[in-house]
C-alpha cells in the first residue's frame, strides 16, 4: 500500500473502539513497519502551564493525540523548528529546545500533544479494509483547527469530494453518522 503520511483518517461509524469513535487522526508516519499519528480532535484537560512550571499560567490546551503514551510533541507551522515536515508548511517537533520556542510564538499555528495514535506493521491496513477508518487528504485547516466538530466537517469535505467525482447523490444527511 502506498504511504498515508500526511493523510487523515476519519473514523467511520462501524469503528466502536471507544479511543477512536468520531475522531480524525492525522498520519505522521506510514511504511511497511507501522503508523503513526496524533487524533486532531480530542482535547485533554491539561494546559500547557500544567506541564511547564517556568511557563507560569500559559492556558495553550494540550490535545489527547492518542491511547499511547508518549512525550509531548507538536505540529506546527515554523520551518526553523522543524524536526520532520510532514505536509508542505506543517511540521513536527518533539524536542524540548524547540517546543519551549514554540509556545512562545504568539502569531504561529501551534498544536501540542499528549500520547499518541499507533498501529503495527499491516494493523492500519487490516482496519482500513474492514472498514474502520476512511481516507481523506488532510489539510492545513484541518490540522490546526480545533473545532469540537472537526469529525463532521471532514466527513463534510469527503461526501463533498463524492460528490465532485460525479456519483449522484439526491440526499446528503447533515450528520456524517447517518450514512
Amino acid at each position: 500500500m502506498k504511504s498515508l503520511k500526511g493523510q487523515l483518517l476519519l473514523a467511520s461509524t462501524q469503528l466502536v473502539d471507544p479511543h477512536f469513535s468520531h475522531t480524525v487522526v492525522f498520519l505522521i508516519e506510514h511504511d511497511d513497519q507501522g503508523a503513526f499519528g496524533v487524533i486532531l480532535n480530542r482535547m485533554s484537560d491539561r494546559r500547557l502551564g500544567d506541564i511547564w512550571e517556568h511557563l507560569g499560567d500559559r492556558d495553550q490546551p494540550i490535545n489527547l493525540g492518542g491511547p499511547v503514551k508518549g512525550p509531548l510533541i507538536a505540529l506546527h507551522s515554523q520551518a526553523s523548528l522543524a524536526e520532520a515536515e510532514i505536509l508542505p508548511g506543517i511540521y513536527l517537533a518533539a524536542h524540548r529546545e524547540h517546543l519551549d520556542q514554540l509556545v512562545r510564538f504568539t502569531d504561529a499555528n501551534v498544536r501540542l500533544f499528549s500520547g499518541y495514535a499507533g498501529w503495527g506493521a499491516g494493523q492500519l491496513e487490516q482496519e482500513l479494509t474492514q472498514g474502520g477508518w476512511i481516507i481523506a487528504p488532510a489539510k492545513k485547516t484541518f490540522v490546526f483547527n480545533d473545532a469540537n466538530d472537526l469529525w463532521r466537517q471532514v466527513g463534510k469535505d469527503v461526501t463533498s469530494r463524492v460528490l465532485d467525482s460525479g456519483v449522484r447523490i439526491k440526499h446528503i444527511p447533515e450528520d456524517p453518522s447517518m450514512n
